[in-house]
C-alpha cells in the first residue's frame, strides 16, 4: 500500500472517530420545544393524564379537547382510550385510572362533529 493511500485511510478513520466523539459525547442532539404528537407512548399517556387532571380541576371540556388535539388528528376520546389501555398495562394507580375514565366518559357524551365538505 502506498503512503498516500495509507494517509488517506488513516485520515478518514481519525476523522470518523473525532466526529463520533464530538457528535455523541461533546455536543449530542438536544430536543427542545418538540410537539406533543412526537412523544413516546409512556410520555403520551402521562400527557393525557395531565390533561385529565386539569379537566378534573377546572371542568373545561373544550380546553381538554384542545389540549388532546395536540397529540394528533385522532378523536380525543380515542386518544384517552389508548392512554387508559397503556395505563392499565403499566399499573397506573387507581385514582389516575379513575381520572382518565372520567374524562373518557365526558368525551363520549359529546356528539361527533359533522364532516366538513360532506353532502
Amino acid at each position: 500500500m502506498s503512503s498516500t493511500t495509507f494517509r488517506l485511510i488513516a485520515g478518514l478513520i481519525i476523522g470518523l472517530i473525532v466526529g463520533l466523539i464530538y457528535g455523541w459525547v461533546l455536543r449530542p442532539v438536544e430536543y427542545v420545544d418538540t410537539a406533543p404528537d412526537t412523544l413516546r407512548e409512556d410520555y403520551r399517556a402521562d400527557y393525557v393524564l395531565m390533561v385529565a387532571e386539569a379537566y378534573a380541576g377546572d371542568g373545561d371540556l373544550d380546553l381538554a379537547q384542545i389540549r388532546l388535539a395536540a397529540l394528533g388528528p385522532q378523536p380525543p376520546v380515542d386518544i384517552v382510550v389508548e392512554a387508559i389501555d397503556y395505563a392499565v398495562k403499566q399499573n397506573f394507580s387507581r385514582p389516575d385510572l379513575e381520572t382518565l375514565n372520567r374524562l373518557a366518559i365526558q368525551l363520549r357524551s359529546i356528539p361527533p362533529s359533522p364532516e366538513i365538505g360532506g353532502p
